[in-house]
């Protein structure tokens, strides 16, 4: 195997960040804990925080492509930590978080569902990629948030269901993924789908097994429990009942969710 694999650390005792300290720990759901220093806050998708220290402000953040977000079946409304003091996060599943950072001038795209937090110095937007291979619609593409680092290195955590691996592709160097079973990727590393026709006989049908192409140089993150289409409906659904009201709070709120 030429490819360099990795098994990405499940736990950080003593992490450090711009204006900031965390550790990562828990071994089936686990849990991400930011001490701030008042210098640098993070934003997160609101349900995510576990719980913080009093002093800590919770806020409502600017954000751009609010209504692509609803689209895509992903919260509308991001907020953000400000202050001194504690908060911890975790997502309502079992599986893997662990840190990556974002050299300034650099880009990272990250899969849908799979952001848990960041420092404010990462800008990010979300984007359709069209398809085979959707979890969300149907297989017509999947949605992903570019984070960009135009102010110094920012510090990213996502979160992998079941277990997560980097994988360190050379220039030209070729690897087909479950479409599922990825997390991120460099934006340097190309993207294209692979389609399989698939045969059981003279008079059998046949059938397509589709994987996701990634062309090197760069990193590529992949999860050893790939994303489930059923999870991915469901929220989708909730989504749907919801966009009444979405739509409401984006008019009421169009200057702060800059949408």
């Amino acid at each position: 195997m030429t490819a360099s694999v990795s098994l990405l650390p499940s736990q950080v005792t003593e992490g450090q960040g711009p204006g900031m300290a965390y550790r990562i720990e828990g071994q089936l759901v686990p849990v991400l804990h930011l001490a701030l220093n008042g210098q640098m806050p993070v934003y997160f998708e609101h349900h995510v925080v576990l719980w913080k220290q009093p002093q800590i402000d919770i806020q409502l953040m600017r954000m751009p492509g609010a209504f692509k977000r609803v689209i895509a079946g992903m919260p509308i409304m991001m907020t953000q930590a400000v202050g001194y003091g504690e908060i911890a996060f975790s997502r309502d599943s079992s599986g893997q978080v662990f840190p990556l950072t974002i050299p300034h001038g650099q880009s990272l795209y990250v899969r849908e569902h799979q952001f848990l937090a960041a420092t404010m110095n990462l800008t990010f937007a979300p984007e359709r990629i069209k398809g085979v291979g959707s979890m969300l619609f149907g297989g017509q593409g999947f949605w992903q948030d570019r984070f960009d680092a135009p102010q110094g290195d920012g510090l990213l955590w996502l979160h992998a269901h079941g277990n997560a691996f980097e994988v360190m592709l050379q220039p030209g160097e070729v690897i087909d993924v479950e479409p599922g079973s990825w997390i991120y990727r460099d934006v340097s590393v190309g993207y294209g789908q692979q389609m399989y026709g698939l045969k059981t006989g003279l008079l059998a049908g046949g059938g397509n097994i589709v994987f996701n192409r990634f062309t090197g140089p760069g990193r590529v993150g992949l999860q050893s429990g790939y994303y489930s289409p059923a999870a991915g409906a469901e929220q989708a659904a909730g989504t749907a009942a919801a966009v009444g009201g979405a739509a409401a709070a984006l008019k009421i709120g169009s200057k702060l969710l800059g949408g």
